[in-house]
């Protein structure tokens, strides 16, 4: 997670992109939350690569993601953007044992459970036009035959969405390592796939994984569709929307919403697909499927579609949203 998230900019100008919230929590928070349940015997450590601009409070945060799920938090650096091979490099001190390897960028619905007996599993999504992701080929057996990353010419439709799992972390780590120590590279970076080719030539056996829903945070829109299948999940399997402290005054909250701590709403209707950060307050609006972050004031305002940061006060009108942290329209 050592990108700068410059898609979603202005939101990523205060926070990194994986802190932005989905459904009430930080979007890595819910991947480890999801691989967790995934793992069945629990997490041990979770190494986090970052960039080192994101400072001591970012690190702290996500030390404490982990730690909430009795996990292990490391932080590692990586300050130029050299490829995924050389970006889990940045932590090949955790590379031992069982390993899953989780880009956070994205977000996913299980319904699968881990099986660690397996060489490795990549997790693929049949897809449309796959020419911006590496993809896999399969053979009649259902095992994985060849690595291609971004094809411009079709080589396959099953897109590795940035989820794999490797029962032996020090093998990939030597892997890794010798692609670094040889300068092997790919369209000028150094590739997780020439690793992964590698090992199927020597032996290992690579499965794809599927997964029942894949969900992308990589700009404004996307993630304002993911948080409304987060919401749906949630309001699907039972969770609690909308906090005790929620103050409303001639509201309406239509579900499924997420209302976080301390948030007023007056003479409004919020929902669906609203994920309201704590401290917010909503006065005389309509405001649907959108994100609204912390401590932030909505009035005369009827807004969908729209992602809106922290410290945020907005007096408008109907408007596509997209505003970033500490900003004032009145």
């Amino acid at each position: 997670m050592a990108g700068m998230g410059k898609r979603m900019r202005p939101h990523t100008l205060t926070v990194p992109k994986p802190l932005i919230p989905v459904g009430g929590k930080p979007i890595v928070q819910k991947i480890i939350e999801d691989l967790e349940a995934v793992c069945g015997e629990g997490i041990e450590e979770v190494a986090y690569i970052i960039h080192p601009s994101f400072g001591k409070e970012v690190e702290q945060k996500l030390i404490d993601v982990a730690g909430k799920l009795g996990a292990k938090g490391t932080i590692h650096y990586q300050s130029e953007a050299l490829g995924t091979a050389h970006a889990i490099m940045c932590a090949k001190e955790a590379l031992d044992g069982n390993v899953l390897i989780v880009f956070a960028d994205t977000l996913f619905k299980a319904g699968f459970k881990l099986d660690r007996s397996k060489d490795g599993i990549i997790w693929v999504q049949q897809i449309e036009d796959p020419r911006q992701f590496g993809v896999v080929k399969l053979d009649a057996t259902g095992v994985i035959t060849e690595f291609v990353e971004k094809p411009q010419e079709f080589v396959s439709d099953l897109a590795i969405i940035g989820i794999y799992y490797f029962k032996d972390g020090a093998n990939l780590r030597s892997e890794l390592q010798y692609l670094l120590d040889n300068n092997i590279m790919e369209k000028g970076e150094y590739q997780l796939t020439n690793a992964l080719d590698n090992m199927k030539k020597k032996g290992l056996k690579f499965e794809p994984g599927k997964v029942q829903e894949w969900l992308d945070c990589g700009n404004k829109n996307s993630t304002v569709f993911t948080n409304s299948r987060i919401l749906f999940h949630m309001h699907a399997e039972g969770e609690k929307m909308v906090d005790d402290s929620v103050k409303t005054e001639n509201a309406l909250i239509i579900q499924p919403s997420f209302i976080g701590k301390n948030v007023v709403i007056k003479h409004a209707v919020v929902g669906p697909y609203a994920s309201i950060g704590e401290g917010t307050v909503i006065e005389n609006s309509v405001v649907s499927n959108c994100i609204v972050q912390t401590n932030s004031k909505i009035k005369n305002a009827v807004i969908d579609n729209a992602m809106i940061g922290n410290y945020v006060e907005y007096n408008g009108e109907a408007k596509d949203l997209s505003i970033g942290d500490y900003s004032t329209q009145l």
